[in-house]
């Protein structure tokens, strides 16, 4: 009798081990899956444009329905949002490749996607992407804050001299006209070394010092925008 038990006791764990299987296989998005994820390829709002799409809420939000491919080996992605114009951040989970978010209108925001899986601890970063969400009226818009090229934000230089500072700006009107690049070794940079319809200039540093400086982008009509406060460190 006892040995009929154990016959139907290794029977029914088989049964569920091939089950469970059969499960994994059928399923990547399974708990048990422990693949990394790969990064997701974003799709709406595009990138360094006007969004026109959103959905009005009030005179100062509208929602906005932002869209990613799919990654392979994701069960769950987190949203990312900075607001260009004050640098706040917030960020959304969603169980699907697609989340409606409410933001302020007239305001430019970057946006990037982490893809996430329940079997395992790793992550992966999509581009990030930037775009102007239209406001009511609005009928020249402010530049894209720039973007720093080099030298990276913090990182050490190993000789000093002149050193070529570059950047990246974007402007959803297509009217950049100049950048006036503010430079300084106080944390705050108030001088102003060059104005400049490139997007790189020369400053001049000495060993053992850190340096910060930031861009204002400028267009035809006159708007502005200042990009964060980059820095580097000489030896």
């Amino acid at each position: 009798m006892r040995n009929s038990y154990q016959i139907i006791v290794a029977i029914v764990l088989g049964i569920a081990l091939t089950a469970c299987s059969k499960k994994n296989k059928d399923n990547p998005d399974d708990v048990n899956n422990t693949k990394a994820p790969e990064a997701a390829a974003l799709v709406f709002p595009d990138n360094n444009l006007e969004c026109t799409e959103g959905a009005v809420v009030n005179a100062t939000q509208s929602s906005i329905l932002f869209q990613w491919q799919k990654a392979d080996n994701a069960t769950s992605y987190e949203v990312n949002l900075t607001n260009l114009d004050t640098n706040s951040s917030s960020s959304m989970n969603s169980n699907t490749n697609e989340v409606s978010i409410t933001l302020d209108r007239n305001t430019p925001y970057a946006w990037y996607v982490v893809s996430k899986s329940s079997g395992t601890n790793e992550t992966a970063e999509s581009d990030t992407w930037r775009f102007y969400n239209q406001g009511e009226g609005v009928l020249s818009y402010a530049p894209f804050p720039a973007t720093v090229v080099s030298p990276t934000r913090g990182q050490t230089l190993t000789s000093a001299g002149s050193v070529n500072l570059e950047w990246q700006g974007n402007d959803v009107d297509n009217d950049l006209v100049e950048f006036e690049v503010l430079f300084g070794a106080t944390s705050n940079p108030t001088s102003s070394i060059a104005n400049t319809a490139q997007s790189s200039t020369t400053a001049n540093t000495s060993s053992g010092q850190t340096y910060y400086w930031r861009v204002i982008s400028k267009d035809k009509v006159g708007n502005t925008s200042q990009s964060e406060i980059f820095d580097f460190k000489v030896q």
